[in-house]
């Protein structure tokens, strides 16, 4: 693309059929290339085409704003079922907890990217076959496979609305990459959201509590409630009306925390050896610790995405790549410890489903750290961890397929 881009820079119609191509690849490379183009008047065209911000605020047109608002009323309703139905609210709760948010997330980007039909049938298949099926198994809160299924739905319908955010682009790694930092700026703009909100909510009761009205429990039950499942669809609109408003915020975030992050492992890592803890015979540690290797995880993936939009800094990278190696060491222990778990005690489907994810995250940190490394010695472009990044997104999607549907099945439900 970059070559094809300075090849082209004196010619519109070309550079015009280089962007419909892929948009995103293209800006990416126009950007790295733009310092040295500033003399060019179409370049500078491109520039402020390609990189323009408003200085408002936009909320889109009537219509956009009214889907908002159903859809926001519509979260509520749905997590207020149990109030209306005689529903148990633990039961539901418990399994249908992502169908308040996703399921409108989902068909809002399947709307917004005008998905063909046979797509938008596959979705709603997958959405209506999930609804079903975790409700339907039997109600026993010792199942492991049922509390399995019910932790890793969510993940199941995250990458459902991954399908949808990628459109008409599955195989494109840059728009996987994007929809990481699309997470990454929703989580953002949400987190300010919800803050907010607490500080009216916490005004509001305080004043009417003044006036001796007491308010706490009805405003809880209705306002809150419907504030909270509405946070995140108001967050991704914004997000996508206005990407000026996180899209330097997220980067800044990830800078921050990438360094912390690694601190942290190291003292904590430091503490388990002096404490001697031990996570081959303490069950609840192990849990735990495989719960500190899920966020990390996740951290480095997302500080990943982040690093990739904003200047790439050798310091940030290096940083990465530190994190990247210490959390396998932290895999390493898990790995080994459930492995010794095994072979003492036998497969459960807790056990099970915790070698398989860590067997993954893995084989996943150690390709990126490589990656990285090459990155670092300059034998690589940081785009190649990118890229591996985008591959190893539908294997976690197929594992959560496999631990949600497959295995109550092949453990009989216990």
């Amino acid at each position: 693309m970059k070559e094809n881009i300075k090849l082209n820079i004196d010619n519109p119609q070309e550079l015009e059929k280089l962007y419909r191509t892929d948009k995103s690849s293209f800006k990416q490379e126009f950007n790295l290339l733009y310092p040295d183009l500033k003399e060019n008047k179409l370049a500078d065209f491109w520039n402020e085409r390609l990189n323009y911000e408003s200085p408002d605020i936009t909320w889109g047109s009537r219509g956009e704003f009214a889907f908002v608002i159903i859809a926001s009323l519509l979260a509520g309703f749905i997590a207020k079922i149990p109030a209306y139905l005689p529903v148990d609210e633990i039961f539901f709760y418990t399994r249908n907890a992502g169908f308040v948010i996703f399921p409108i997330l989902i068909f809002y980007f399947a709307w917004k990217n005008k998905l063909s039909l046979k797509k938008i049938l596959i979705i709603t298949a997958a959405i209506l076959f999930a609804l079903i099926f975790i409700n339907l198994l039997p109600h026993n809160n010792e199942s492991n496979t049922l509390i399995l299924s019910c932790i890793h739905l969510p993940l199941f319908l995250w990458s459902v609305l991954g399908f949808a955010f990628t459109g008409n682009r599955l195989n494109n790694y840059k728009d996987r990459i994007e929809y990481l930092r699309f997470n990454g700026d929703l989580i953002v703009i949400t987190a300010i959201i919800l803050i907010a909100g607490v500080i009216l909510s916490g005004l509001t009761v305080g004043l009417f509590s003044l006036i001796g009205l007491q308010i706490f429990e009805f405003y809880r039950e209705y306002i809150g409630i419907f504030g909270l499942s509405a946070a995140p669809i108001i967050g991704t609109y914004a997000v996508q009306k206005n990407p000026q408003l996180v899209n330097k915020v997220s980067p800044v975030i990830a800078k921050i925390f990438s360094p912390l992050v690694l601190i942290t492992l190291i003292v904590y890592i430091i503490a388990i050896i002096a404490t001697g803890k031990d996570p081959y015979n303490d069950r609840q540690f192990l849990l735990t610790f495989n719960g500190l290797l899920i966020v990390v995880m996740a951290i480095i993936v997302f500080s990943l995405a982040e690093t990739s939009r904003s200047k790439r800094n050798r310091t940030e990278i290096t940083v990465l790549f530190l994190l990247t190696a210490l959390t396998i060491i932290v895999n390493g222990i898990a790995l080994s410890a459930i492995v010794f778990r095994i072979s003492e005690w036998g497969i459960t489907p807790n056990r099970l489903a915790v070698l398989g994810g860590n067997i993954l995250i893995l084989t996943n940190l150690l390709l990126v750290s490589y990656k990285l490394l090459m990155t670092l010695l300059n034998k690589s472009e940081l785009e190649n961890v990118e890229k591996l990044i985008s591959i190893f997104l539908p294997v976690y999607g197929l594992w959560t397929v496999i631990v949600v549907f497959i295995f109550p099945l092949i453990f009989n439900f216990r």
